[in-house]
């Protein structure tokens, strides 16, 4: 339900110019700062927020009606959420699907992640356009007493993303295999077990529907930290290397993922493909550039163009940088582009099996439009066979 003029503020968004959001909060209590970005997706808020791409940001959500289904373990793309908070326009209802296990304000409390409702999302959508990703300092207290002063210093305070490397953050402890493949009625997920193909993931923050994707199309899937070096890659004798998703500022993590792919890269001729943070990673270690942009693209309706053949696909999307297709060398072609902004969203390499995408194939949420990325992935280690 929409916040009544009676009811108290319980909940304060608090942006690095000194705007103010009153709302009422659910989820956890506290204090969390972190950059301010919005999503246009219309469904899979749990995906979103468990997403690992998301650290460092709160999520306002232009859809208005989040909570509505609920939540269920089947939906994590990660153990917990990974993003930092959560705006919405409405307070959350109960749920009303079959699938819901939880309330969304329980599963938030319970995993320490704070929420705002009642916000004016258009408003707060249409200020980050307009300026720009801000930061922000998002604070829940039930008795509604806020330092409105010290929650805008804290704003302030807040260093960004850019030059922060956050895969070290989310990445995996230790390496580990994957097997489960895509959800499917009447079964749920199914299990691979007759894989044609080894292939390394390296998780810069992986989500858990792309290593399905990978097992759907046939691969024995690996998965090694992102600090894994070229011989922790080359030791399990892949057909194919695979670059996550993930958070953070590409040219931080770079530091220890572009010489890993050179590496790789100097020593075979394996297919590599990445996804978001693992396309950036790719274009800096074939020599362009990466760049913060202005308020990103977080959507589950970004149309791009594949430049190669016209078609236009609906995709998912959500990062704040973005690959410079200036810096791109000679040997490197641009494939796809966002019809958005013109933005980079797609390289490959024009002598090798070698490519990447900036958006998300796996639709988790959003459109299937692209899933065939996973079967080129798969069709390049055939080549090779």
């Amino acid at each position: 339900m929409p916040q009544s003029h009676h009811d108290k503020p319980t909940a304060c968004l608090a942006l690095a110019d000194g705007t103010v959001f009153m709302g009422r909060g659910f989820g956890a209590t506290g204090v969390t700062v972190a950059e301010l970005c919005f999503n246009t997706a219309m469904t899979g808020y749990q995906e979103i927020m468990t997403d690992p791409s998301y650290a460092g940001q709160i999520v306002t959500f232009t859809f208005p009606h989040i909570g509505n289904v609920g939540v269920t373990p089947e939906d994590d793309e990660t153990a917990d959420p990974v993003a930092d908070g959560m705006v919405v326009r409405w307070n959350p209802t109960e749920p009303s699907n079959w699938r819901a296990t939880s309330r969304l304000s329980d599963w938030l409390a319970s995993r320490g992640r704070i929420a705002i409702g009642g916000v004016d999302t258009r408003r707060l959508t249409r200020a980050i356009r307009a300026q720009g990703a801000p930061h922000a300092a998002l604070a829940h207290d039930p008795e509604g007493n806020f330092d409105i002063e010290a929650l805008v210093a804290r704003a302030r305070d807040f260093s960004g993303l850019v030059g922060l490397d956050l895969a070290k953050k989310v990445t995996c402890v230790q390496s580990y295999r994957w097997n489960e493949t895509r959800w499917a009625w009447p079964d749920g997920f199914g299990r691979q077990t007759a894989a044609r193909h080894k292939v390394v993931a390296v998780d810069y923050g992986a989500k858990r529907n792309i290593l399905r994707c990978l097992a759907s199309s046939g691969c024995d899937v690996t998965v090694l930290p992102a600090t894994a070096t070229t011989e922790d890659v080359l030791a399990h004798n892949p057909d194919g290397i695979f670059l996550s998703n993930g958070p953070g500022d590409p040219a931080a993590t770079g530091a220890y993922a572009v010489p890993m792919i050179r590496g790789v890269m100097d020593r075979t001729d394996l297919p590599i493909f990445g996804i978001c943070l693992g396309h950036q990673m790719l274009g800096l270690a074939l020599g362009a550039r990466t760049v913060k942009m202005n308020h990103g693209h977080h959507g589950a309706n970004h149309p791009v163009k594949d430049m190669e053949t016209g078609k236009v696909e609906i995709t998912s999307m959500n990062h704040g940088f973005a690959v410079d297709s200036q810096s791109l060398p000679a040997d490197v072609k641009e494939t796809h582009v966002s019809l958005f902004d013109g933005s980079n969203c797609g390289i490959r390499m024009t002598d090798r099996p070698v490519f990447s995408v900036q958006y998300h194939p796996e639709a988790s949420p959003g459109p299937q439009d692209s899933f065939y990325l996973f079967e080129r992935f798969a069709a390049s280690m055939d080549a090779r066979a």
